[in-house]
């Protein structure tokens, strides 16, 4: 009967946890960078510093790089991207009057027994250049067009709630998050302690011993992170200069901070320079792909396996499958903690499972 009302409990409790598993995953982030600060707090200890004091510089040093990188990257991006809807319709209007050339392009490659494709083409070659027919978007009004949309305005303004509701959603996690690690950073024995509370007495000094390998884990794992980030930011802010793209610094500082996302953020990184560069097509386009190609090449073929290999030990394919995993579970916060995750749940695993449980085993005797 014990046994029974034991495997119902944790039934339940895993039935609660996974309801819960977002406000889980929130925790764990302040437990991140909570872990993440502490390490840094502590080198500011060995300056004969007390903690509270450090605690504070820590805070003050760290609000102030997020105010300083919001500064240097928000505005020039919101400058350019109203520079940018002005000039999409000269784009677009560029891309019109191609199309007719690009069908000569193609009518010299159709066979000429394909009578019916080429007439195809040409017709619609002939409409083109029709100048009755031709729309000049180039002189398009992005404002009238859309107060000329009523319908499609009216449906943005029945989701404008749902919007605004997920932004003060998000808002309220972020500050959450925030709260959270500040508490943890100020007393994280304490914390420690009670987190210890939920194992067996016999075996919490053991699970002590756990806890320090993962925050031993998630130390390396953030240094060489920030090693990388470095080397993917310096490298393109110095190419982006050379190539003469504007917003060179936002740019870099920008390819560092989305490479603390692995496979996913390397890509996302390239698409604000290549914005950029859109708006004066020339060579510098191409420039710009070949040159974020080498450098996510060189950061994930020559520096990962460098750094990562003396940090944390995890296999490139364990990393995607990690991606896949808690992306699926928690969305898109559960892919941007992936790796942080994969790295504490290694380290469960190997001393948990592998050296309390599988280690130990007694073989059965029915199987001497």
């Amino acid at each position: 009967m014990g046994q029974w009302i034991g495997i119902l409990v944790v039934a339940i409790a895993l039935y609660i946890l996974w309801h819960i598993r977002q406000i889980l995953l929130l925790i764990f982030t302040a437990v991140v960078l909570a872990t993440a600060a502490n390490s840094f707090v502590r080198r500011v200890q060995q300056l004969n510093i007390p903690r509270k004091r450090a605690v504070i510089l820590t805070l003050i040093l760290f609000t102030s790089l997020a105010v300083v990188f919001t500064a240097l990257v928000v505005p020039p991006f919101v400058a350019q991207f109203q520079e940018l809807l002005q000039l999409l319709p000269m784009g677009i209007d560029k891309i019109w009057r191609s199309v007719p050339l690009w069908i000569d392009y193609i009518l010299k490659w159709v066979p000429e027994n394909f009578e019916e494709a080429r007439n195809t083409l040409l017709i619609l070659q002939e409409r083109l250049q029709d100048e009755t027919l031709r729309v000049d978007f180039s002189r398009l009004d992005l404002s009238e067009l859309s107060q000329q949309a009523s319908p499609v305005v009216a449906q943005v303004i029945d989701n404008f709630v749902t919007v605004f509701n997920n932004a003060i959603t998000i808002t309220l996690q972020l500050l959450l998050v925030l709260v959270l690690t500040v508490m943890l950073l100020g007393d994280p024995q304490s914390y420690r302690q009670a987190f210890l509370m939920l194992f067996p007495s016999f075996y919490r000094r053991r699970a002590d011993r756990i806890l320090t390998n993962c925050e031993i884990s998630l130390g390396n794992w953030f240094a060489g992170v920030i090693v990388n980030s470095l080397f993917v930011g310096t490298c393109s802010g110095l190419g982006l200069w050379f190539l003469g793209i504007d917003l060179a610094l936002a740019h870099a500082l920008l390819a560092g901070l989305l490479n603390f996302i692995p496979n996913i953020g390397p890509v996302l990184s390239v698409v604000f320079p290549l914005s950029v560069a859109i708006q004066n097509p020339s060579w510098r386009i191409g420039a710009v792909i070949i040159l974020y190609l080498v450098v996510q090449n060189l950061e994930s073929y020559w520096l990962t396996p460098t750094v990562m290999a003396k940090q944390v030990s995890l296999l490139p394919a364990l990393t995607l499958i990690a991606q896949i995993f808690f992306a699926t579970v928690f969305g898109l916060l559960g892919l941007i903690l992936a790796l942080p995750l994969a790295v504490v749940a290694k380290v469960w695993i190997e001393e948990l499972l592998v050296r309390d449980i599988l280690d130990s085993w007694q073989k059965s005797p029915f199987l001497r």
